[in-house]
């Protein structure tokens, strides 16, 4: 099984190639969830995400007649552009095999990298199963996202980073999808510090590796917001280290996520990936599993869909009460609109939407509902928004 020296001998290789990332406290979310947090930002490499290390100490090991070869991964992100990166930064040819519903973005930046990038199949079994198929045909090796002591060897420099900067951690929390980034750092940091408590998070929606490792059953989803870690078979490698190494497996779900995405853009200016959430998000669903004590959380990736970052941050609104709907029923005669939205703007409230209902509505045929979505100050605000209008005399409720 790994040992620390392997990890260590990893770092050495990376040295110089991958960034020593930045690990510092965040007093403000340490105030909001009642422990100490310290944030390793992984989303700060050159690609984005940890997964540069496994692929850079991977591809670094390779024998002359192996780079002369060629490699190949399977990856709808993250390691598709880290090994595309190192590869090219090492002149190598690779090959990476995409399933056809990776963001376009995603499949550019890799191309960005100098790899040579194949569409195939609807899921990432079948991309996997066609990326072995061309391994075996053309001669490439191929590189597992997770499932290799060199990959995961890599991974685990994150936590030697971490301990360094902060050697009297009590608990580092990491996202885990095949297995690799926690069993590193599960591995380097045990046997530096053995009194170390090792949790790993999982969203509801891919629960492999708790069900491997806690025998449950829990049902599997089709989707996640957190895709980095949407991994629906554990690796056997992982998973070994996981069982004897990793102290306890949380599960977060969607909502969860989500809120932990806005909290570090809002407060933090950092942009995560769903994945890179994760660790935030059992800190906020878990706050008492966690108070008091001194924790490391890894921010283990950044890209993210802009379309789905507008509508996490739109939903995150909503929460908080800084996004509000309002229904307002008045008598349907000319000025009654003006009426209510000039209220609203004197209440101090912003108008983003109207919808003004006649027909699709039970009041009276003389009587129009009127939606309004409304940028409000939080839910204190939405309140006086809507006693204004009754003060005005129309009827108005928070929808």
């Amino acid at each position: 099984m790994l040992q620390l020296h392997d990890i260590e001998t990893a770092a050495g290789r990376l040295s110089g190639h991958v960034l020593d990332t930045p690990f510092v406290e965040s007093r403000t979310i340490s105030q909001l969830t009642g422990c100490q947090v310290f944030l390793k930002f992984e989303n700060l490499q050159y690609t984005a995400s940890f997964k540069e290390r496994g692929a850079c100490n991977k591809l670094a090991q390779l024998s002359a007649d192996e780079r002369a070869r060629g490699v190949i991964a399977m990856s709808a992100g993250n390691h598709a552009q880290g090994v595309a990166y190192h590869a090219q930064r090492l002149g190598l040819r690779a090959v990476i095999v995409m399933p056809r519903f990776t963001p376009g973005v995603k499949v550019e930046r890799t191309r960005g990298f100098g790899a040579e990038v194949v569409l195939h199949g609807d899921t990432l079994e079948a991309s996997r199963a066609h990326a072995r198929e061309l391994a075996q045909q053309q001669g490439l090796v191929f590189v597992h996202p997770y499932d290799d002591e060199a990959i995961v060897a890599g991974q685990g420099t994150v936590a030697l980073e971490m301990l360094r900067v902060q050697p009297d951690l009590d608990t580092l929390v990491v996202a885990i999808g095949g297995g690799g980034l926690i069993a590193g750092m599960a591995t380097a940091a045990k046997a530096l510090r053995p009194g170390i408590e090792i949790v790993g998070v999982q969203t509801e929606r891919f629960p492999a590796m708790v069900n491997a490792i806690k025998g449950t059953h829990l049902p599997q989803g089709s989707s996640t917001i957190a895709e980095g870690i949407a991994v629906g078979t554990p690796g056997v490698i992982t998973e070994a280290i996981i069982r004897q190494r990793v102290d306890d497996l949380l599960l977060v779900d969607e909502g969860d996520i989500e809120q932990a995405i806005v909290m570090l853009l809002e407060i933090e200016k950092t942009l995560v990936e769903g994945a890179g959430a994760a660790g935030l998000a059992a800190l906020l669903k878990h706050p008492q599993r966690f108070a008091g004590k001194r924790v490391g959380l890894v921010l283990c990736g950044g890209n993210i869909d802009p379309l789905l970052l507008a509508s996490i941050i739109e939903r995150g609104m909503v929460r908080a009460g800084r996004l509000a709907r309002i229904q307002v029923n008045a008598r349907d005669v000319p000025g009654n609109l003006a009426r209510i939205t000039a209220t609203v703007a004197e209440a101090g409230a912003n108008i983003d939407e109207v919808h003004h209902q006649r027909a699709f509505t039970l009041l009276a045929a003389q009587n129009v509902a009127i939606e309004l979505v409304l940028q409000t100050r939080g839910r204190e605000h939405i309140a006086q928004v809507i006693e204004r209008l009754r003060e005005a005399g129309f009827e108005a409720t928070l929808l």
